[in-house]
């Protein structure tokens, strides 16, 4: 059986207001920092984990060498666990993109499984990639405790896939930051969600 540990990067500019982040590169807030290192003590006193894998983007790769050092264990970096790509849209606000594009961004709030980004991905492609990496992580790790470090979309994305769940139900789910998703995976492909944008380990504010 493999566990993981799915969780999200720390705080960064842009989650309040709302900005479609993506691929740019943002570090971490004093307040996305504090987040990762109470992140990082939980799992810590909590599990044992074998590894842990981040997006490639530095805010996941910061939340993740924090979990890997307080663990004592290596951190590397998995492609298919990066953002998504906004294309056209990336780093500027909703209100912005639902004031130019209002067909568009509607479409995206009620039916996000029809739309790809101008310039950019769809969630279709996320799925394409985040499987990937998921088939790595139970190949490389049938009996061990994984942590996986990624983004909102991609962690949606990675549970609707464990949940067995359409791409239509993307906004069903909450991912804050620095939360903890605990999904076994069994050999015979059966899963157990645990748990799901647990946040009872992190400061206030």
């Amino acid at each position: 059986m493999t566990k993981i540990l799915l969780t999200r990067h720390g705080h960064v500019d842009g989650i309040k207001p709302a900005r479609f982040r993506g691929k740019a590169e943002l570090a971490l807030t004093a307040h996305g920092l504090a987040q990762a290192d109470a992140l990082a003590r939980r799992i810590a006193a909590e599990f044992k984990p074998a590894a842990v894998y981040t997006s490639p983007l530095q805010r996941c790769v910061v939340t993740g060498a924090k979990v890997a050092a307080a663990c004592g264990i290596g951190s590397s970096v998995q492609a298919g666990l990066g953002d998504i790509d906004y294309g056209a849209w990336q780093m500027r606000t909703h209100e912005e993109v639902e004031a130019e594009t209002p067909a568009a961004y509607r479409l995206w709030r009620e039916k996000p499984h029809l739309v790809r980004f101008p310039g950019g991905e769809s969630l279709q492609d996320v799925v394409a990639r985040t499987a990937d990496a998921l088939r790595m992580v139970l190949a490389k790790h049938a009996a061990d405790t994984v942590v996986l470090v990624g983004h909102d979309s991609v962690n949606r994305a990675l549970l609707l896939q464990l949940l067995d769940q359409p791409l239509s139900a993307y906004w069903r789910l909450a991912q804050d930051p620095c939360t903890l998703n605990e999904i076994e995976v069994f050999a015979a492909g059966d899963v157990r969600v645990g748990r799901i944008n647990d946040t009872s380990h992190l400061p206030p504010g």
